[in-house]
């Protein structure tokens, strides 16, 4: 949620001077916006923040002497691994504050700490996880998920601490229980779910400051596929919440495409309505329904107006809907009702249904009588189409919205939560998913 935060004031003072900070976080909604990741405050005008910058660059602010990534960090798809390094104590100005991404350390531009001084993180003064602390109280959210969340009282370590280098894939992947020494203030959180108990020997939890802390099977080992703001040319109308799982739309049709596709293998994915009119389906990558940004039809803007979209529609009535072209096809959703999704990108097959039922005898497991059959051994992406509403998504995170999916259907696959049963054979479209 776009106002949760967590909070503690450490009872004595740590090592100011040195100490380290490590995160996995995925970015959501708000690019272009200030949002803190770590914050503490002593008084009106001492403050020291970690946070994404309104270019979104990484930044380190300490009583407003900066530093910054000279690159940005916009990617909503995929988990970054966050680690800023402070040692004071060091004689070269630029040693005194490290930033690494995903491993590689980042070039800083900017001033840094003087030598030897006593910052104000690791204090005895009050510290806030994903918000702008108490100068800043109910400002600069961070907006996005986190995972795996480590404060070092006394050490300045580098990323390879908390994580190493694929041989064979090259991907920079999470060590999931770090050999390091916490000291007296350190903390290790939201490991594997969303307690804020502090996983360390240190006993040192958090508290939930404001809004809700929902946990996700989207992690850093098996990130979800989620709707991409990126490909919606009206973001500020076209609005994502929920971690990119939620959209709402006021007025015209809107759509967006997701952040993973599929040339291979077999997926499910389920839509929850709200309310107004929506659609959801397939767009061909790099097609012109997946480059909706460069179009529109009198303000409208759905998948399937396109050659290269294909989606079960509803505009007042259920349709399957492909080159702007409609014809009926199964029943609609009444506010509340589920879609469920299954496309076949090996046989190019692909399935709609609600409640449990696929529409028009449909069977994904056998593959007879599909919605629509598209060529195969293309690059095609889920996309989500709006009107003057708001919809759901659930692509196996096992939330829609807020709301935790109570009673999950079966799924074979073991990879992700899902309302109604997966049919056998499918999976979750995520990183697992794809290489099952």
């Amino acid at each position: 949620m776009a106002n949760t935060y967590l909070t503690k004031t450490f009872s004595s003072a740590g090592n100011r001077k040195k100490w380290t900070w490590s995160a996995w976080i995925k970015r959501s909604s708000g690019l272009g916006t200030q949002q803190c990741l770590l914050a503490c405050s002593s008084g009106a005008t001492v403050f020291h923040l970690i946070y994404f910058d309104g270019n979104d660059k990484l930044n380190h602010n300490y009583n407003q002497t900066y530093c910054n990534t000279d690159r940005v960090f916009r990617d909503t798809s995929f988990w970054y691994h966050l680690v800023c390094a402070v040692d004071t104590t060091q004689a070269t100005s630029s040693d005194r504050v490290k930033i690494f991404v995903n491993g590689e350390q980042e070039t800083l531009s900017g001033n840094f700490p003087s030598q030897n001084t006593d910052m104000t993180i690791n204090n005895n003064v009050r510290h806030d996880i994903s918000n702008g602390g108490a100068n800043f109280n109910g400002q600069f959210y961070f907006n996005g998920s986190m995972s795996h969340v480590h404060f070092i009282d006394g050490t300045a370590y580098d990323a390879s601490a908390f994580g190493s280098t694929d041989s064979t894939t090259g991907e920079w992947k999470i060590n999931t229980s770090p050999s390091v020494t916490y000291g007296t203030n350190g903390f290790f959180i939201l490991k594997d779910g969303n307690t804020i108990t502090d996983q360390s020997s240190n006993s040192n939890d958090f508290t939930l400051g404001g809004g809700t802390l929902t946990k996700t099977e989207d992690c850093p080992s098996n990130v979800f596929c989620t709707i991409n703001p990126l490909t919606n040319n009206q973001p500020s109308n076209f609005v994502l919440t929920h971690g990119n799982t939620k959209a709402t739309v006021n007025g015209q049709w809107l759509s967006a495409s997701a952040t993973m596709g599929m040339i291979t293998g077999k997926y499910y994915w389920e839509l929850k309505r709200g309310s107004g009119n929506y659609g959801l389906g397939v767009v061909l990558a790099n097609g012109t329904a997946d480059n909706i940004t460069q179009h529109s039809y009198q303000n409208y803007a759905f998948c399937s107006r396109y050659v290269d979209g294909w989606e079960f529609f509803h505009n007042g009535s259920a349709k399957r809907q492909n080159n702007n072209s409609q014809s009926d096809w199964g029943s609609t959703l009444n506010s509340g009702d589920i879609m469920m999704m299954c496309f076949d990108a090996d046989t190019g097959k692909l399935f709609s249904g609600k409640n449990g039922t696929w529409f028009e005898n449909g069977n994904p497991e056998t593959g007879a009588y599909p919605m629509y059959t598209l060529p195969t051994g293309k690059f095609y992406i889920p996309c989500l189409s709006v009107e003057n509403g708001n919809h759901e998504i659930n692509f196996g995170n096992g939330y829609f919205g807020s709301t935790q999916i109570s009673s999950a259907g079966t799924n074979a696959s073991g990879n992700g939560i899902f309302e109604y049963d997966v049919p056998t054979g499918y999976t979750a479209l995520s990183t697992t998913g794809l290489n099952l």
